[in-house]
């Protein structure tokens, strides 16, 4: 009969108020006090029977609850025969209980969008080399499976054969269309756009990267952050507070109505949902934008960052060298351009990659009479010419003349912090090019954003050789910058900065990085979504991309300052009302019920608007 009663809650909503606006209408067209009196009578008893029973739920386990004083005020309202407090009192509450759970309904849209995203069937490959319609729980690992045009990509998985674009979207939070081929990575929930493609199940079900997304919002959804934790306690001792005060209140005064009113008007519903909704609210703007918040303590902790360090490679660099700078000396350029790739593809080195990029298509000639120099380069001979490719130190071992603005250019491309790539034919100097991983797009611009967020430090860590680090510090004007760190040496320095007192956020691959996103006060991992960046971190950016870390930041911030205003709003509300019930004559029961769920209402709609938030460019 509870759970009944309990599922039928907005029901009895909806008939108490149709019997409170009929017992109104005919006391005010007829003036019949009895149907007036029973109309309100009967809307009281339908309305306090769900409260009631929230009520009784409560107390079983020791929880004096918002139910139990409002069960308590339309009893004591009966009592004094105040039936048309108790029907308004009963319908404000259940009416206010109805916005409440709709409008958390919509702030917890973002989880559900995500849900309804998740892949139900999959085209898998059966024995006969057929494809077949399967749940994809039916799915196991090295399975085959087919994605076809406009269907969803089942499984994480790699592509063996086809091409085509898949809008990655729910995983990453970007709208634009990724290529996709033979060797490439696909995810769960992702939508291929066009073309198809059958894939090899690398990660099914709970281990896909989709599936830890979701499970990691709604563990972060769940999740309790110190506000909340200390506002749970409150009002543990605040609730039986307010009971004692109007019993208090009765008894010096003889006056009931004031007492019962007095539990209502102390209500701290809107103090009981404030914080909770901000928190909800902004993992949820932070999942549909590619970000994920893991849970309601990170959001606290990552507002009040103020040191920021990141790892280069891969961070704030692309992580893939290429051609930065280049110088050409004397003719028959393109000639020696074709010797450089044609000694370069016999090298694996991953300057080499770089190079033959840079040049593109060309004509190869045959190498011969390789030699490869330790710790300089290659020196070769290709149609007849001696050519050598490597370092300064080769070219001197060669006997190259450098003229005036060859030894400019070296030392000018050596300050930019490129790795150089020098090739001579016949002894003389014809190719030079600068080499470096390249600072990402928009980094510089993104760091702005962090300083007007009040990150005070901006500190740079990697394994690179320092002079390469300070061109790229100069650079992006960095706070500090430190090269040749091994991955302990990384966390020994973030644990001085957090000894000095400073809060600390590290921004990192989530790999080799592991140890300093588990020690910093907040982990950021850049990293589409990779094991040890998702175990390790405390907040995902899932498609790598460093712009959003000044929104993520900014969001927190945002939300912080949410959940204050609506702490700020709710005792406020509970103040005046109390205040005006105590010193002025004007409130009463109904009034008071009215701004109390006002009150909740506001702070809720309050809290929505974290959904829409965006980073300001200022």
């Amino acid at each position: 009969m509870q759970r009944f009663i309990l599922k039928s809650k907005n029901k009895i909503t909806l008939m108490s108020g149709i019997l409170i606006s009929a017992g109104f209408l005919t006391n005010w067209i007829i003036g019949n006090e009895t149907i007036f009196a029973w109309s309100l009578i009967i809307a009281s008893a339908l309305g306090v029977l769900p409260i009631a029973i929230q009520a009784y739920q409560a107390l079983r386990v020791k929880v004096v609850s918002i139910d139990v004083l409002v069960t308590i005020a339309v009893l004591g309202a009966f009592i004094i025969k105040n039936y048309e407090e108790a029907a308004i009192v009963t319908f404000l509450f259940l009416f206010g209980a109805f916005l409440e759970q709709r409008t958390l309904n919509k702030t917890r849209s973002a989880i559900k969008e995500l849900t309804e995203m998740a892949p139900e069937s999959a085209l898998k490959q059966i024995e006969n080399g057929k494809f077949e319609e399967v749940d994809v729980g039916e799915v196991d690992v090295g399975d085959i499976l087919l994605v076809k045009t406009g269907a969803k990509v089942p499984v994480d998985g790699t592509v063996l054969t086809g091409e085509g674009s898949i809008n990655e979207a729910s995983i990453t939070g970007e709208s634009l269309p990724v290529a996709k081929e033979t060797g490439s990575n696909v995810y769960a929930g992702t939508i291929l756009d066009n073309g198809t493609i059958q894939i090899v199940a690398d990660r099914v079900g709970e281990d896909t990267t989709f599936g830890r997304i979701i499970e990691l919002v709604e563990e972060a959804q769940d999740s309790k952050s110190e506000a909340e934790r200390f506002i749970d306690k409150f009002s543990k001792y605040y609730t039986p507070a307010v009971l004692v005060l109007s019993l208090i209140v009765g008894l010096i005064t003889q006056d009931v109505a004031l007492a019962i009113t007095i539990l209502v008007l102390g209500c701290p519903g809107a103090l009981v949902i404030g914080v909770p909704v901000s928190n909800v609210a902004g993992i949820g703007n932070g999942a549909r934008h590619g970000i994920l918040l893991k849970g309601s303590e990170v959001i606290g902790d990552f507002s009040k960052v103020d040191t920021m360090v990141f790892d280069k490679t891969g961070t704030l660099t692309v992580g893939n060298p290429s051609v930065a700078e280049k110088e050409y000396y004397g003719d028959n350029i393109d000639e020696a351009l074709g010797y450089l790739a044609s000694v370069e593809r016999e090298s694996d080195h991953p300057l080499a990659k770089a190079v033959l990029e840079e040049i593109g298509e060309t004509t190869f000639s045959a190498v011969e009479n390789t030699e490869v120099v330790k710790g300089g380069g290659i020196a070769a001979m290709v149609d007849g010419h001696r050519i050598a490719v490597g370092n300064v130190a080769l070219m001197e071992r060669e006997n190259v003349v450098f003229s005036e603005k060859a030894k400019a250019d070296v030392s000018r491309f050596e300050k930019s912090g490129n790795s150089l790539v020098l090739a001579s034919v016949d002894g003389e100097l014809k190719i030079l090019m600068g080499i470096r991983d390249q600072i990402r797009p928009g980094v510089k611009e993104d760091l702005l954003k962090l300083k007007k967020l009040k990150v005070k430090n901006l500190v740079m860590l990697s394994g690179d050789n320092q002079g390469t680090v300070d061109a790229v510090s100069r650079e992006l004007g960095l706070t500090e910058a430190h090269g040749n760190m091994l991955p302990e040496d990384k966390s020994a320095y973030i644990k001085k900065l957090i000894d000095q007192g400073q809060i600390v956020a590290f921004v990192g691959d989530g790999v080799n990085d592991s140890p300093s996103l588990a020690l910093a006060n907040i982990g950021i991992a850049m990293g589409s979504g990779t094991d040890v960046a998702i175990e390790t971190s405390d907040v995902v950016l899932m498609n790598s991309d460093f712009s959003r870390l000044p929104h993520a930041l900014g969001l927190t911030k945002a939300t912080s300052r949410n959940m204050k205003q609506n702490i700020f709003i709710a005792v406020g509300v509970v103040l005046v009302l109390l205040a005006s019930l105590l010193f002025s004559e004007w409130m009463n029961m109904s009034i008071g019920m009215l701004v109390h769920e006002a009150s909740i209402l506001v702070v809720i709609l309050n809290g929505m608007r974290l959904l829409r938030y965006k980073l300001r460019n200022k």
